[in-house]
């Protein structure tokens, strides 16, 4: 490393923010990056530790000592170079992964870890800036097509190595723009969808063919996708696509919300997360429709701690909302994390997002019994105290109570991909409702069904974009080895 004693000689910087009152006018990015000096100052504390755990700490394996150390020396094309051997869009993660790498870190066994994230922030957007991204396109050409369906960040990256490594890709989408979740699931001030769109252009130029607002598959008539999806104005069967492709990979996302079933359930105001921040994405993006839910003026209940929660609360925060509060029905971790016990895993600790500073009430160890309702609209919430025990919740007695609510949104996660998909290739599932396709490295993403693979969310469940790319990129090294028997691609 470049300064071995740089981790007792230098603190932890963070990523700076806008203020609050200046970033809630509008949805642009208001993180504010390390500067050349910052970063340097940050990849010094990088330790020459002997097992960088953070390698493994890191889904899509990152090589981050030696990145960090080229930052220090300032050496940032390379630097680049590095960041991109095991990560297709370091800008995507950079801006939205939780940096389990960072949990990961040796030094954070009894200190402050390696801003490891934030280099990596600091590599892409110079990397970009320079013009040192260009299309890597393939030297030859293998003559054998693959579809890829579904276009977040784990077909986005399939797609792009299966192009590099010379196949013929198309890349298929039911919404009307590329992305995924990363486009209509993730709030524009958390990543602007220009970052997408660069990454699109480069991909077409790598000869990646794009087909958006086409359904693969069977439109679902019920459950919850069936109202939160851009649905397409073209189908193709699951048959056609077979005949018409020598593979196919599937690599959609975990879109079935989890429902909350209570009485007052049918009430008008009551919204799924991904029904409300979709709308939002659209409008930012110049679309125009009527009706759009909006928070405006009202007493906005988000059900569901985790990120999508927190979305839907700044989202709703430059709706410019009377109040918002989230619940979690599990009680409220520890400020700081038991890292004797944890690391280097991810620990378990109270976490608050940009969204959660710029205003909003946060509850823990609370359920919702019912929601109440006044001329059909939803007024107000039945709720209960919890506690748990044994692993099962216990209400409290005599804490129940009514909280005033306009507007309701369903943050509590997904719990499958859309069915209709799964089952218009036959393909058998977990006991999750999952994709059922296997990691081993000899027939690695393969279903049951002949030439059909299966990667991301649609394989996994819910998970991270990081965890996507991995996905991506490993299915494309399997579907390359049943293509042609061997494969250069990385693993």
């Amino acid at each position: 490393m470049g300064n071995i004693t740089g981790f007792i000689e230098f603190e932890r910087i963070e990523e700076g923010y806008k203020p609050v009152a200046e970033r809630l006018k509008n949805y642009k990015e208001f993180v504010v990056g390390l500067d050349d000096a910052q970063a340097k100052l940050q990849a010094a504390r990088c330790m020459d530790c002997g097992t960088p755990f953070c390698n493994n700490g890191c889904p899509v394996n990152n090589i981050i000592p030696d990145f960090n150390d080229l930052v220090y020396r300032a050496d940032w094309k390379n630097a680049s170079q590095v960041l991109h051997s095991t990560n297709n869009f370091p800008e995507f993660t950079g801006r939205i992964c939780p940096a389990p790498c960072e949990a990961a870190c040796t030094l954070n066994v009894n200190d402050a870890a390696v801003g490891i994230k934030s280099i990596e922030h600091a590599i892409i957007d110079r990397a970009w800036s320079e013009g040192w991204v260009p299309p890597l396109v393939a030297k030859c050409k293998t003559g054998k097509t693959v579809a890829v369906v579904g276009s977040g960040p784990a077909g986005m990256a399939a797609a792009q190595q299966l192009a590099r490594a010379g196949h013929d890709v198309t890349l298929f989408e039911k919404n009307d723009r590329v992305g995924g979740l990363l486009r209509y699931g993730i709030p524009d001030f958390k990543m602007e969808k220009s970052h997408i769109d660069r990454r699109v252009k480069q991909m077409q130029l790598e000869g990646v063919t794009i087909r958006t607002g086409v359904l693969i598959g069977e439109m679902p008539t019920s459950g919850a996708a069936s109202k939160v999806t851009n649905w397409a104005k073209e189908t193709i069967s699951a048959a056609q696509l077979q005949a018409d492709f020598d593979a196919v990979l599937l690599a959609g996302g975990a879109e079935q919300s989890r429902d909350l079933p209570v009485p007052g359930r049918d009430l008008d105001g009551i919204y799924f997360a991904m029904e409300f921040l979709p709308q939002q994405n659209k409008v930012n993006a110049g679309d125009k429709f009527k009706g759009q839910l909006r928070a405006t003026d009202k007493h906005v209940i988000v059900i569901g701690g985790g990120d999508t929660g927190s979305d839907c609360v700044g989202t709703s925060k430059r709706h410019g909302a009377a109040s918002v509060t989230q619940f979690e029905v599990m009680p409220q971790p520890p400020i700081e994390e038991n890292r004797p016990m944890t690391w280097p895993y991810w620990p378990l600790k109270l976490r608050t997002s940009s969204s959660h500073e710029e205003g909003c009430a946060r509850e823990f160890a609370i359920s919702t019994k019912e929601f109440i309702g006044e001329k059909g609209k939803v007024a107000g919430l039945k709720t209960v105290r919890v506690e748990w025990k044994d692993g099962k919740m216990i209400e409290v007695a005599g804490s129940e109570q009514v909280i005033k609510a306009e507007l309701v949104l369903l943050a509590m996660g997904f719990v499958s991909p859309v069915a209709s998909v799964l089952e218009a290739f036959g393909i058998d599932k977990d006991t999750r409702g999952n994709a059922k396709a296997s990691t081993d490295f000899i027939g690695g993403y393969a279903t049951n069904v002949a030439k059909v693979f299966a990667a991301g969310d649609v394989r996994r469940g819910q998970s991270l974009v990081v965890w996507a790319i991995r996905e991506g990129r490993q299915a494309a090294r399997a579907v390359d080895v049943f293509l042609m028997g061997c494969s250069d691609l990385p693993r």
